[in-house]
């Protein structure tokens, strides 16, 4: 016999009862049931993440200890040096230095070889800096544009100085720039110029190292340029070329913007390198003659093997404090220009 339905539609019949859960046994369909997964599934996956913290953890102790013990205290201990009188014989007694404030700026601030050391340093950034980038996008334009066949060798070769040993490098410009005698001097001569002495000449000893400086690393910033290059698209290029701009053109109002964010990077880089430029003078010139090659660095490198540790972690930090200064500019500048 069919059953009977109201307005509404429901059954007016008897209707059968679902089936009851099992004793003892939770019902699947229950939201007690599927609480209890949930539950076991995020327990799950949060004792998961756990060991993996924990492992993440165990694996960077070694570099946290390192990191401590090499950078993190010699930082701590440096600062603390730079407001006291420490020297060598007071390593041993830490304890019986005495605090003497911003003494050690002061009298760095004061030394005047310190100052020269400063002008000096200033000078090598400069006129450092730009004739690396110069020399740097000029050798990427040509591995990108110009030079088609053995593109791999020239980009080796341009390379090459850059992971060449400082002392072997030093032996080649000696070579070059030794008066007389030199190679360079020699050329010189050929088409009637009598060639200074390039490291004996106070005038003409510090243009010597930059020139070297540039040398031996426009080649890491060449590496950058050029993949700067390659990720400027083509059809800009084209677009401009189709409009009537000359290869001048096109570089200056298309490849030029888009190697902004690259030129900042590679001049603040190098800016940093040059502000403490130290190899060259250390084994070309020992920061003569009359000290006319005398930096920053190398005058902190001389404080510290005469003993007075205060005096140069002072000079340390006045090298931060600069390259902060000059960074924190670049930056500024550039991004106005943006």
């Amino acid at each position: 016999m069919t059953a009977h339905t109201g307005t509404t539609g429901s059954p007016t019949g008897p209707v059968t009862p679902p089936p009851a859960a099992a004793p003892g046994r939770p019902d699947d369909r229950s939201p007690r049931g599927a609480g209890d997964g949930g539950s076991r599934t995020s327990r799950g996956r949060g004792t998961a993440r756990a060991r993996e913290g924990r492992a993440a953890w165990i694996l960077a102790i070694p570099f946290c200890l390192l990191f401590l013990a090499f950078t993190a205290w010699p930082v701590v201990q440096s600062l603390f040096m730079s407001i006291t009188d420490t020297r060598a014989r007071d390593l041993r007694k830490p304890f019986s230095v005495n605090i003497i404030g911003f003494d050690n700026f002061t009298k760095a601030l004061s030394d005047p070889i310190f100052r020269k050391a400063a002008a000096n340093t200033a000078y090598f950034v400069l006129v450092g800096v730009p004739l690396t980038l110069v020399l740097a996008l000029a050798a990427a334009l040509a591995l990108d544009k110009g030079i088609t066949r053995f593109r791999a060798i020239f980009r080796l070769g341009f390379y090459m100085p850059v992971i060449t040993s400082i002392v072997a490098v030093a032996v080649v410009w000696r070579f070059l720039l030794q008066d007389p005698g030199g190679l360079i001097n020699t050329v010189l001569g050929w088409v009637g110029i009598s060639g200074p002495n390039w490291l004996g000449d106070p005038d003409w000893s510090m243009p010597a190292l930059i020139i070297m400086a540039a040398w031996r690393n426009f080649g890491t910033a060449m590496i950058i340029f050029l993949a700067g290059l390659q990720a400027v698209p083509a059809e800009l290029h084209e677009a401009a070329a189709i409009d009537g701009a000359n290869a001048w053109k096109r570089f200056r109002h298309v490849t030029l913007p888009l190697l902004r964010p690259t030129m900042l990077f590679v001049m603040v880089t190098t800016s940093i390198g040059y502000l403490q430029v130290f190899e060259e003078p250390f084994v070309m010139t020992k920061g003569g003659p009359l000290n006319s090659t005398m930096t920053v660095s190398y005058y902190t490198y001389q404080q510290f093997g005469f003993g007075n540790y205060g005096l140069a972690s002072a000079m340390s930090y006045l090298i931060f404090v600069v390259i902060a200064i000059v960074t924190a500019i670049q930056f500024r500048l550039l991004r106005e220009r943006a």
